[in-house]
């Protein structure tokens, strides 16, 4: 009779490039990093009309840095806003505004509404992953298009 064993999996550390973006920068970090890790893009969480917890904004931070974390190198900075608003039917939805302040490109700010909280930071945060890869894939092909020549 053959015994079955069961294995755990022990989680490895996650990369530099996903790890948790920190709340703020010293000014001299700042003016230093230029082109940074993400342990080095702040992440400013702002909430309005709603109490977050640690455990919220540490969610926050995690999810951050693992959906934006691939693209380090052109993050300047993120700003992060959720709150309270009035839904369909008088019912309370929670807000989540997400915008990404990209290095040399517009910023891409994106906004969400659902009924709770970690769903509309999911939601934002992937639609905000998918708008950031959209403009630097633009920024890239506009500029290696060739370039004719005039003729007068």
């Amino acid at each position: 009779m053959s015994t079955l064993r069961k294995t755990i999996r022990t989680r490895q550390p996650d990369s530099t490039r996903r790890a948790p973006m920190p709340s703020y920068l010293p000014r001299p970090v700042k003016t230093a990093s230029g082109r940074a890790p993400t342990t080095l893009i702040p992440a400013y969480i702002r909430s309005m009309e709603l109490e977050l917890g640690a455990e919220d904004r540490a969610y926050i931070r995690r999810k951050l840095g693992t959906k934006l974390g691939k693209f380090a190198e052109v993050v300047e900075r993120v700003s992060v806003r959720v709150g309270d608003v009035h839904g369909a039917h008088g019912a309370r939805d929670k807000s989540c505004r997400i915008k990404v302040v990209l290095v040399g490109l517009p910023s891409v700010l994106v906004e969400t509404r659902n009924a709770s909280l970690q769903a509309a930071v999911d939601l934002s945060l992937t639609r905000t992953a998918n708008a950031v890869r959209g403009s630097i894939g633009r920024r890239r092909t506009i500029s290696t298009r060739p370039k004719t020549a005039r003729r007068a």
